[in-house]
């Protein structure tokens, strides 16, 4: 059984041909309805072509008209209001196996206008097009994937289409910290299912628990444990949000063997029971979500 707000492979564009599908906003949400979020499986870019309204990415409110651009990864949530009419482009990573292109750097939420507007309007028009046409013949492929990076080029070169935590020359953190930093976030990507001590990925990243605070400081003004705590509240939000799989086995599948620790954890970090969250989530969720807490002091011992 699928998860509710998770695409079933009967509502999942085809993606065998050519690893990028061509869709409408409300195919996504076809399956649990425009309430809901969906759980994302895929890249997705959004180009809002009619109406007005508030999305939603990752419980953060994004305003939308015609000419804004979403930018979305596996794994994220997505809620668009009915009123919003898109098209949405969805790959595979696959899709861009081979070419120099980083669609991270393409901002998560822009608003085109002028050149920019009329430039993208027209790649991604070509690309509809061609992938209604030649979808199905594999010789296609190529031009697809590339028309496809082109978009991805043109986008990250647009303002805001940079990595966020850059800063201009003396501004910012040190290369070393930005390094570390990321380091610690693709780790922790890897491992915060199964452990939250600051320690075990000072461990794995040959480093101290201070450097590693140090540097998530520098970037976010958050401590360490504050990063690998809300990327498991994050998570959770996720599960809670958009499928209805027991709170119980959400709870374990983030590390918490009994039900109520998780609970603590999940109020503590987000402000209300994952029971009172889950029964909001037809709701607009910032609603229901506190603001963070203040960073901790420069040395973190790893603990809550």
């Amino acid at each position: 059984m699928v998860p509710s707000g998770q695409l079933s492979p009967a509502t999942r564009p085809d993606l065998s041909t050519t690893d990028i599908d061509v869709l409408e906003l409300a195919d996504l949400a076809a399956e649990v309805g425009r309430h809901r979020p969906v759980l994302l499986d895929a890249d997705l870019l959004v180009l809002v072509t009619g109406g007005h309204g508030t999305a939603e990415l990752d419980f953060r409110a994004l305003s939308c008209r015609p000419g804004t651009l979403l930018r979305a990864t596996p794994g994220q949530v997505l809620r668009c209001p009915a009123r919003l009419d898109a098209t949405v482009i969805r790959w595979t990573a696959e899709a861009l196996h081979g070419l120099d292109v980083d669609p991270d750097a393409v901002p998560t939420h822009h608003q085109l206008a002028g050149e920019d507007e009329d430039a993208v309007i027209n790649e991604v028009s070509q690309l509809v097009v061609d992938h209604r046409r030649h979808r199905h013949d594999p010789a296609a492929r190529p031009l697809l994937r590339h028309q496809l990076a082109v978009l991805l080029i043109r986008l990250a070169l647009l303002p805001g289409g940079s990595d966020p935590s850059r800063s201009p020359a003396g501004t910012g953190p040190h290369r070393a910290e930005l390094v570390t930093f990321h380091r610690f976030c693709r780790e922790v990507e890897r491992a915060y299912q199964h452990t939250r001590r600051v320690e075990d990925y000072a461990a794995r990243l040959g480093c101290s628990v201070r450097t590693l605070t140090r540097a998530c400081l520098a970037v976010t003004r958050r401590s360490a444990k504050q990063v690998l705590d809300e990327r498991v509240a994050l998570q959770a939000r996720r599960l809670l949000a958009a499928t209805d799989e027991p709170v119980a086995r959400i709870g374990r599948r983030l590390g918490f063997p009994e039900p109520t620790n998780f609970g603590r954890f999940f109020t503590r970090e987000v402000g209300v029971s994952p029971g009172a969250f889950r029964a909001g989530r037809d709701r607009p969720a910032q609603r229901i979500v506190r603001p963070r807490r203040p960073a901790d002091p420069p040395v973190d011992n790893g603990q809550a």
